[in-house]
């Protein structure tokens, strides 16, 4: 191959890289467990492995739609951060339109894909999600109010319910609690974020908690948030919706990221390393759960709080 090929040949490389990077593929890894777990917790052993793989393929890709066009709405205080000034959408690598084009499109298979294989109460939440991240939290709450992360955790909580949805096509008790508990799981894990990228938030203007009202009052709705996050998960076997395995993992997973989190108040502590302790163990903690729910699934029968016809 000569220099004039091989030129080509990275260019079309950084191209694609760039496309990849812009769906954000860390989330869409995340979210494919999580729905993958609430599947499994509603299919109680009954598993249709084509309306599994439909439904997350169809919610990754309306995930990475949403990953793309937030790309593109926060590009000029993705320029101030030291963490994304290099996305493709800031150096202008790949164009904003180029972008939009790619993640509208990406929306359009994903929901068509959900359309087709699951149910109308499953689109339904994921088009929500998909409204509340893109619309609500990405253009206006993100950049003009402090309960932003609240807001935003709701769309971070639909992937488990529509897995979950998919299956039973029904909105009751189990859909509920994973709602809830999955929301609540976003706040301590976004703060602690927020914490050890500080510097960047307050370069962006962005007035997420630590920034806008201070680490104390931060490392309190830490701790506060993983206190309720414990008792909303042993609503499900509480519920008769998975077994004392489950219980068991969220007693320590819980219990040890709630010493974690109550470190912070340690006089001596480097409140960056232990931002990233919590941050991390908040991924062990809902990987953990998200598994154990799926195979330590109870098989009960719940009255449907919402429904929608096919």
């Amino acid at each position: 191959m000569n220099n004039q090929g091989q030129s080509m040949s990275a260019q079309l490389t950084s191209r694609l890289r760039g496309y990849v990077q812009v769906t954000k593929p860390g989330i869409i890894m995340g979210n494919l467990i999580s729905v993958a777990g609430g599947f499994l917790l509603a299919a109680q052993g009954n598993v249709d492995w084509t309306l599994m793989f439909a439904t997350m393929i169809g919610l990754s890709l309306v995930v990475a739609s949403g990953c793309a066009v937030n790309n593109c709405i926060d590009r000029d205080i993705d320029a101030k951060m030291q963490r994304t000034r290099n996305r493709v959408t800031v150096t202008g690598e790949i164009s904003v339109q180029a972008v939009l084009s790619f993640g509208i499109g990406l929306g359009i298979i994903g929901f068509t894909m959900l359309a087709i294989f699951t149910n109308n109460l499953a689109v339904l939440f994921a088009a929500i999600g998909y409204v509340v991240y893109v619309g609500v939290y990405s253009l206006y709450m993100k950049r003009n109010s402090v309960y932003g992360t609240l807001v935003g955790s709701f769309s971070g909580a639909v992937p488990p319910v529509v897995g979950y949805c998919a299956v039973s096509g029904q909105m009751d008790t189990g859909a509920i609690i994973l709602l809830l508990m999955f929301s609540l799981w976003q706040m301590p894990h976004s703060y602690a974020i927020a914490i050890f990228r500080f510097d960047d938030y307050a370069a962006a203007n962005i007035p997420v908690l630590p920034v806008a009202e201070g680490m104390a009052k931060a490392k309190l709705h830490i701790v506060l948030y993983i206190a309720v996050f414990a008792l909303v998960s042993a609503l499900l076997p509480l519920a008769g919706y998975t077994g004392i395995a489950f219980m068991a993992v969220t007693f320590a997973t819980s219990l040890w990221w709630l010493a974690m989190a109550l470190k912070g108040y340690r006089r001596d502590i480097n409140l960056q390393s232990w931002a990233r302790q919590v941050f991390g163990f908040s991924i062990i903690t809902i990987t953990a759960l998200s598994v154990t729910m799926a195979l330590d699934f109870q098989v009960v029968a719940q009255p449907a709080l919402l429904t929608l016809a096919p």
